[in-house]
């Protein structure tokens, strides 16, 4: 499954490739609803050993309208190389395919986004031979859906918006208009919604924690790896909570190293055996003990 931001943004479109029709009317443009999509392999590699990925490849095929190719790629700074990387992605990818591509680029901080919509010409200023395109989603035009109902009707897109908008204040109510719509999805189709959106807004501390919350209260009927997850930690923090508050009211000293290996462990069997020796233990340091004396035979 995804682990980055990096790898929801892009992803999220393999596994939802109706997603675009969302993304490209909230851009302005109109494309036709495809009758079929393609997983293309990503891997643009020449015979020499220079190697060319795209983030994701898809190709789409529409009644009554050209087929296209959608290369979508997650850009998370700027980085003045990615042009001409892009360029060659697109040119390359028109020459194998003989069919049309289009460039998505998906940011999540809007400077990334405008540095990356720019047009770059490619050739001579009296007449550049290429000009670079790119169709680009970010904060700045992606929509901010707060309502349940409309968050319900397209879910792939509210979980998008979240990530995209992950580092904005706005996120809050994205998060808690999609936890709202999945009470009523089908955890096949939850499952993948709620890992997206975990992934996808990881690198913000606190939408990550507002939405693991979320998940875990207003969907904790589901069994995904992340609410099974957090229900854990959950378990992990009120038992590590349990172990400090003991050595407190037994006046015993907990150092600030002490204190993070407990507040850090996240196995149950272990915090359980500290809880049972912090009730006796003389000092702090022997809760750690790989055989403590009243668990000696």
């Amino acid at each position: 499954m995804v682990n980055s931001p990096h790898e929801a943004m892009h992803r999220i479109f393999q596994e939802y490739p109706g997603l675009f029709t969302g993304v490209s009317r909230a851009l302005g443009l109109t494309f036709a609803p495809p009758t079929a999509v393609t997983v293309l392999p990503t891997d643009l590699t020449e015979a020499r050993p220079v190697e060319r990925r795209v983030d994701t490849l898809l190709r789409f095929d529409c009644d009554g309208a050209d087929s296209f190719l959608l290369a979508v790629e997650s850009q998370g700074k700027k980085d003045p190389d990615k042009p001409a990387s892009w360029a060659y992605y697109l040119s390359y990818l028109h020459t194998k395919y003989k069919i049309p591509p289009l460039l998505l680029v998906v940011c999540q901080d809007r400077a990334t986004a405008e540095w990356a919509v720019r047009p770059v010409p490619i050739g001579p200023a009296q007449w550049p031979a290429l000009v670079l395109r790119p169709l680009v989603a970010g904060p700045h035009n992606l929509p901010v859906i707060t309502d349940p109902d409309e968050a319900r009707a397209d879910l792939a897109l509210t979980a998008l918006s979240a990530i995209a908008h992950a580092k904005e204040p706005a996120v809050d109510g994205i998060l808690k208009a999609l936890t709202a719509a999945l009470r009523d999805a089908p955890q096949a189709v939850a499952d993948p919604i709620v890992e997206f959106t975990a992934q996808g807004i990881g690198n913000n501390r606190r939408a990550a924690e507002l939405w693991r919350n979320l998940v875990a209260v207003d969907l904790s009927f589901y069994k995904s790896w992340l609410s099974e997850e957090i229900r854990d930690e959950g378990r992990a923090q009120g038992r590590a909570e349990d172990i400090l508050r003991i050595l407190d009211r037994r006046g015993l000293d907990v150092s600030d190293a002490d204190r993070e290996r407990i507040t850090s462990c996240g196995d149950l069997d272990t915090l359980g055996r500290w809880l049972d020796r912090a009730i006796t233990t003389p000092s702090t340091e022997e809760i750690f003990d790989e055989i403590s004396t009243d668990e000696q035979p």
